[in-house]
């Protein structure tokens, strides 16, 4: 099942946050204070989905922006996070939540959603997207 995150699964969503692997360590106070703002309605643009199995376990989290940008005439969704579990890979959890997430995106009339991905393309294809630019970034301290 897919749903909204609530304040109770702050706990297994930041498991899930440490499994991402990126260059940044993610620190909890931090997570706590942006999850907080999410649950808050403080950043409307931020779309934070969860699936959770049949025991009501959380699984995965697929976390999207949604913002218009002068190039699309009208709004753009980033999906910007995405993260099964590592045990529950296999089992249906990503595409749901990609599936979750472009519906929503209909749902608030999104011209595009893009995907930056390096390590999922062939799970990307299967879904449908194309590869259409190169991911670079630079972190600040």
């Amino acid at each position: 099942m897919i749903r909204a995150a609530r304040p109770e699964d702050a706990d297994a969503l930041f498991g899930l946050v440490q499994q991402l692997g990126h260059a940044i360590d993610p620190q909890r106070s931090a997570f706590d204070a942006t999850f907080g703002s999410y649950l808050a309605g403080e950043e409307p643009t931020v779309l934070l989905l969860l699936a959770e199995d049949e025991a009501g376990a959380v699984r995965g989290y697929a976390l999207t922006t949604i913002v218009p940008l002068l190039a699309t005439n009208g709004l753009s969704a980033q999906l910007q996070e995405i993260v099964v579990d590592g045990d529950a890979r296999g089992h249906d959890f990503g595409t749901q939540l990609v599936r979750a997430v472009e519906a929503e995106s209909v749902e608030r009339g999104v011209h595009q959603l893009t995907v930056a991905s390096r390590r999922a393309g062939g799970f990307y294809d299967r879904l449908g997207y194309a590869q259409n630019a190169e991911y670079m970034r630079r972190i600040f301290d």
